[in-house]
């Protein structure tokens, strides 16, 4: 029934945001009309979380060894906005993402589910 996630980025500079995408963090992308830039993603997951809050949704990027993905995104100039802390669920720091504010990254410390044949 779902053939994929496709995220979305609003940005105050959409220009410096695809650009940081496709430079910095070297995502694969088409153009899909006028430089409108759609960028592939490696494999997804999806969880729910309990909150007492009020419900929202929140997009992190995952890595296999964070302290060797940041250490490549500082020698690239990005800024990282927090120190590496250790979660239940894993290693989570945060980075500015030029344009749009912060966003999160984590090493997983927890089982991974296989993606589905497609």
């Amino acid at each position: 029934m779902i053939s994929g996630v496709h995220a979305i980025v609003f940005s105050r500079d959409a220009e410096r945001t695809r650009a940081f995408f496709r430079d910095v963090l070297d995502l694969d992308a088409v153009d899909a009309g006028g430089g409108w830039l759609i960028f592939a993603l490696p494999p997804a997951e999806l969880a729910a979380h309990p909150t007492e809050k009020i419900p929202h949704h929140e997009l992190y990027l995952m890595c296999d060894d964070i302290q060797a993905t940041m250490r490549d995104l500082r020698s690239k100039g990005v800024e990282v906005s927090d120190e590496i802390s250790e979660e239940r669920w894993g290693l989570t720091t945060t980075f500015k993402l030029p344009g749009a504010g912060n966003m999160r990254i984590y090493e997983p410390r927890h089982p991974r589910p296989l993606a589905p044949p497609g």
